[in-house]
């Protein structure tokens, strides 16, 4: 007989761990059964905003599926989006644990299933397995790692076309790859494609359509198809 509960999974009595991503199969047996017993996923539609930057901290989120933008805005309005948030990925964490406003703005970009825990259950949770404050050290360096990779497409590659090609081949590890090439989900509009490159909607449709032409790219629907990810890659300069 099996019980399943917020994320654990119960198995002659063993706990299983149900939550997505490698970061979770670093948590002890009783630290996931303790997450489970303050963790319960909700389900939030495409375009939700989780949190905007500069709000008070007021927990976590972990994504179970979907997918969740984040980006940074200036006074101005303009905005950057720094990466896409996936299934294990945690929201909002470095500012639960520092007590500071949140950094950045979380927005869902497809229907997604989140677990949210409040800044006071995660720090209980904290006191109660010391030991995972290393695991979730390593994760704030990769998250780190990650604003770092961003912010170096954005500022130090030299042209548009580069930073495109970049952002794909990053997006496209999360695909799949098949005779044809590797395909991933790409429903963003032209203009919130911009907001990753720091380019503007017009400059993005065309080199898409300079892509699609040189067949670097092709599209079906809502799915690209990458034909050739070293041909892409060498285009970026990587």
């Amino acid at each position: 007989m099996q019980a399943i509960h917020n994320g654990v999974e119960s198995v002659g009595g063993q706990v299983q761990n149900q939550y997505p991503g490698e970061l979770f199969k670093k948590f002890s047996p009783a630290a996931l059964k303790d997450l489970s017993s303050i963790a319960a996923s909700s389900t939030y539609d495409a375009g939700f905003a989780l949190y905007s930057e500069r709000d008070e901290s007021h927990g976590i989120y972990i994504v179970l599926d979907g997918e969740v933008k984040l980006s940074i805005n200036s006074s101005e309005g303009r905005r950057l989006s720094l990466r896409i948030a996936r299934k294990g990925d945690i929201l909002g964490l470095a500012s639960a644990l520092s007590g500071s406003p949140y950094e950045t703005t979380a927005e869902t970009v497809y229907p997604s299933r989140l677990v949210p825990i409040g800044r006071r259950e995660f720090l209980g949770f904290m006191m109660r397995h010391p030991e995972a404050y290393q695991v979730l050290s390593e994760e704030l360096t990769r998250e780190f790692t990650m604003a770092c990779e961003q912010l170096r497409t954005v500022g130090l590659s030299s042209s548009a076309p580069e930073k495109l090609a970049r952002l794909l081949l990053d997006w496209s590890e999360n695909g799949q790859t098949f005779e044809s090439g590797t395909k991933f989900r790409f429903s963003m509009t032209h203009e919130e494609i911009g907001e990753f490159i720091g380019a503007s909607r017009e400059t993005v449709t065309r080199t898409l359509s300079t892509f699609k032409h040189q067949r670097l790219v092709a599209f079906n629907g809502s799915i690209l198809t990458i034909p050739s990810k070293a041909a892409l890659a060498s285009y970026a300069g990587c």
